[in-house]
């Protein structure tokens, strides 16, 4: 299996380009990316491009799929739930379903959170690409648009994420790859849901709402990522560490 990147200098979001071998077959995950390195790389390697695999319908994860879908012909994937938000699907992918291109198996993993429909693909058992649920050393937010829950995206993490093997690359929406096995042992998010490190409670707001942090780690971007919650009654979330101002 052959991985390619192409990061977005301002969105930080991944194009990643997978292909069986030299010559084969080849899908993309997200079009976020700039293009013209993945084409130079299609070119390059003679790949027949089949699917763009779209983890949720976010404009940094979709933006190039129409000239993706004009340049190689491919089919444009993604689950029932984004169809409307990502404007043009032609194929819908549940959870569990499996396709292939050329040599590479993969498996759609549904793994609501940041989003309702967002999924994760496993390439050949070797690798998953997560979107914008798991990323080295950080975790997707529950308040983007066409977000599910706090407990979706806990569940989608240690449930199913995590129950993949260990030696599994990760393949994140944003930034660089990891390790389920490296997430496992280091993400903050993930060792405080193992019980661990066990969470602050710390007064704070989040635009006004008042809350507790109980946990503020660094994020892909730079910033913080802060797991809240919300009072009284309001549940849990993750959300941008500039939205949570200490009391």
């Amino acid at each position: 299996m052959l991985v390619e990147q192409s990061m977005h200098p301002g969105w930080l979001s991944n194009t990643w380009l997978v292909a069986d071998r030299p010559g084969g077959h080849a899908v993309l995950v997200d079009t976020g990316g700039p293009p013209d390195p993945i084409l130079r790389k299609i070119e390059a390697l003679r790949l027949t491009v089949t699917h763009v695999l779209c983890t949720h319908h976010h404009h940094d994860h979709i933006a190039n799929n129409a000239l993706f879908r004009k340049r190689t012909g491919c089919e444009i994937c993604g689950h029932a739930l984004e169809r409307q938000l990502i404007g043009s699907l032609d194929r819908e992918l549940g959870d569990g379903e499996t396709i292939r291109s050329g040599d590479l198996e993969i498996r759609a993993l549904h793994i609501p959170g940041h989003t309702q429909g967002q999924l994760a693909f496993v390439v050949d058992a070797e690798a998953v690409f997560t979107g914008d649920t798991l990323f080295r050393g950080s975790v997707g937010g529950t308040r983007a648009p066409g977000h599910a829950t706090f407990a979706d995206l806990k569940r989608s993490i240690m449930e199913v994420l995590m129950a993949l093997p260990k030696e599994t690359a990760v393949y994140p929406g944003h930034k660089e790859p990891t390790t389920v096995a490296a997430e496992w042992e280091t993400n903050p998010f993930i060792r405080a849901w193992r019980g661990l490190d066990p969470p602050g409670r710390s007064p704070c707001t989040i635009h006004g709402e008042t809350a507790e942090l109980l946990l503020r780690a660094a994020d892909y971007d730079g910033g913080t990522k802060c797991w809240v919650r919300l009072g009284p009654g309001g549940g849990e979330e993750i959300v941008p560490g500039s939205a949570v101002i200490d009391a």
